[in-house]
């Protein structure tokens, strides 16, 4: 059963994910797809170390997970409804801007340039 308290900790942990700069620039290079630890820190110009500790804090929020793979770890996001999820956060955050483009070929919001475009 879900509960208030549930929810409320699920916002909070998703919440302190997303107020570091440097955890949101991880998890929108995340969401382009899987990633090392040492090709996350390059990508960024973040040093490794520094790119750990936020990932643990990542993993320690549930949104992203650690799969072995022999001397290395690769990251992704938890779950393909959470990844479904944060686009779509990201998505409407890009819309509040009235000059960012809406990403959405098959939006059906009434305002929206691409509403009732064909995909």
């Amino acid at each position: 059963m879900v509960t208030v308290t549930s929810r409320l900790n699920v916002m909070n942990r998703l919440g302190r994910a997303m107020a570091d700069p440097t955890r949101s620039r991880l998890l929108l290079t995340l969401l382009e797809g899987p990633a090392y630890p040492a090709e996350l820190a390059r990508a960024l110009e973040l040093t490794r170390p520094n790119v750990s500790n936020h990932l643990a804090c990542l993993r320690d929020c549930g949104i992203v997970v650690a799969e072995p793979e022999g001397r290395k770890t690769r990251y992704k996001i938890a779950d393909p409804h959470l990844t479904r999820a944060l686009n779509a956060l990201v998505e409407t955050t890009l819309s509040v801007d009235e000059h960012a483009p809406c990403l959405d070929p098959a939006c059906s919001v009434a305002s929206c340039e691409n509403a009732g475009a064909e995909v």
